[in-house]
C-alpha cells in the first residue's frame, strides 16, 4: 500500500515535468516494494492478495509513472515545452506541431508493456525466484533516471541524444521488448545473506555502490544495463557448466 501511495504522489510529480521529485518518490515505492517481499519471505507468509496487490501498486509505480516521463522527454524532445499536460487547464497543444501529437503519446507504450508484464507475472510460476524479461522496477529506475539526466547533465552530447525523438522512441521500444523478453535474469531476492548461492548478487551490489560513488546519477542507466548484461553472462556460464 505505501508502495502505490509512493506511485501516485510520482505520477504528480512526473505530471507536473518535476522529474527528480518522481524519481525520489518511485525510489520510495520500489524501497517498500523491495522490503515488503523481504519480510514475507523471512516470514515465510505469502498470499494471494499480496501477490495482486504488489502487481496493482507495482502498475502505478513503475508502470504509469515511466510512461508519463517518457511522454515528458518526447514532449521536449519535439520541441514543446515541459507543460505537455498542462497549459491554463488544457493540454498543451496549442502550438504543437502534427508530429508532436503524434509522437508524444508512444511513451505510453511502456505503460501498456509494463502491465502486460505484471499480468504474465501473476500466472507464470517460474518466476518464483529469478526474472524472465526486465521487471517493471528496474524499467521505471531506467526511463525516469533518463528523464533526470536530461534535465541535470551539462554535457551536450548526452543532452544532444536524450533531446532526439529517434533516440527517444528506440529507448522505448527496448523497453517494451525487455519487458516481456524470454530473458532469464536473476533477482535480488536474499533467502539467506550469506555468500554462496548468493555470489552474483553480491558482486552486483558492489560493482553498484562503486558505479554511484564514481559516476552519481550517470550511473543509474549503467547499472541497469549491467544487470541484463550479468544475467546474461551466468545464463551462458550455467548452461557451459
Amino acid at each position: 500500500m505505501l508502495n502505490l501511495l509512493s506511485g501516485c504522489i510520482a505520477a504528480v510529480y512526473a505530471f507536473k515535468d518535476e522529474l527528480i521529485l518522481a524519481g525520489i518518490f518511485v525510489a520510495l515505492g520500489i524501497f517498500f516494494d523491495f522490503f515488503d517481499g523481504l519480510a514475507a519471505r523471512l516470514l515465510k507468509v505469502s498470499s494471494e492478495l499480496g501477490t495482486q496487490l504488489d502487481s496493482l501498486a507495482d502498475m502505478v509505480t513503475s508502470g504509469v509513472v515511466p510512461g508519463i516521463v517518457m511522454c515528458q522527454l518526447l514532449a521536449d524532445a519535439t520541441g514543446h515545452s515541459s507543460t505537455l499536460f498542462a497549459v491554463n487547464g488544457d493540454l498543451g497543444w496549442s502550438s504543437a506541431t502534427s508530429l508532436f501529437k503524434e509522437i508524444t503519446f508512444l511513451g505510453f507504450l511502456i505503460t501498456a508493456a509494463s502491465g502486460y508484464r505484471l499480468a504474465k507475472f501473476n500466472i507464470d510460476t517460474r518466476q518464483t525466484d529469478s526474472f524472465i524479461g526486465v521487471p517493471t522496477p528496474a524499467n521505471a529506475i531506467l526511463i525516469i533516471s533518463l528523464g533526470i539526466i536530461a534535465q541535470m547533465t551539462t554535457s551536450d552530447f548526452i543532452f544532444g541524444l536524450l533531446s532526439n525523438p529517434y533516440v527517444l522512441i528506440l529507448i522505448t521500444i527496448i523497453s517494451c521488448y525487455l519487458l516481456n523478453a524470454e530473458l532469464p535474469l536473476f533477482a535480488l531476492k536474499f533467502k539467506t545473506f550469506g555468500w554462496k548461492s548468493n555470489e552474483i548478487r553480491w558482486i552486483f551490489i558492489a560493482i553498484c555502490i562503486a558505479m554511484i560513488v564514481i559516476l552519481k546519477i550517470y550511473a543509474v542507466p549503467c547499472i541497469i544495463v549491467l544487470y541484463v548484461l550479468m544475467s546474461v553472462f551466468n545464463n551462458l556460464s550455467a548452461v557451459k557448466s
